[in-house]
């Protein structure tokens, strides 16, 4: 069981104003949990930055008329199979199709993955959004 820790921060008018605005806009109930999603946000960067092991999402919206595509996203999936934990296809409309791929492992490797796909003549966009993977520090 985690115990909880109490502290004070000292924050001119000005940013606590702005933090205010903003926690209201996220729809946060209070301001220690959207202090502790900045901090678990930072930490994950930090692992990020670090190479460390990272959950990772990879969205992708792709021409699927485009010769050979399809094929050449599987190739690159298939290489880095020791990554690639699930995929889902959606057919948005008679041309496009949106590709969602969870992955896990090294930051760089999930990177470079999605790179890789980006790369593809055909994709139209690929974001890649990471995560903390359970059981981190915190």
């Amino acid at each position: 069981m985690s115990k909880l820790y109490r502290f004070g921060v000292s924050l001119e008018k000005p940013l606590i104003d702005a933090f205010d605005k903003h926690i209201k806009r996220q729809s946060y109930q209070n301001r220690s949990e959207a202090i502790r999603d900045l901090i678990r946000s930072e930490l994950v960067n930090k692992q990020w930055k670090e190479d460390g092991v990272v959950a990772g999402v990879i969205v992708m919206n792709y021409n699927h008329h485009k010769r050979e595509l399809v094929s050449k996203m599987l190739d690159i999936q298939h290489d880095f199979q020791e990554l690639v934990i699930s995929t889902q296809h959606i057919h948005l409309s008679h041309h496009d199709c949106l590709e969602i791929i969870a992955a896990k492992g090294n930051a760089s490797e999930i990177e470079e993955l999605a790179n890789r796909l980006k790369a593809l003549v055909g994709v139209k966009h690929v974001s890649l959004s990471i995560s903390a993977v359970e059981g981190g520090t915190f």
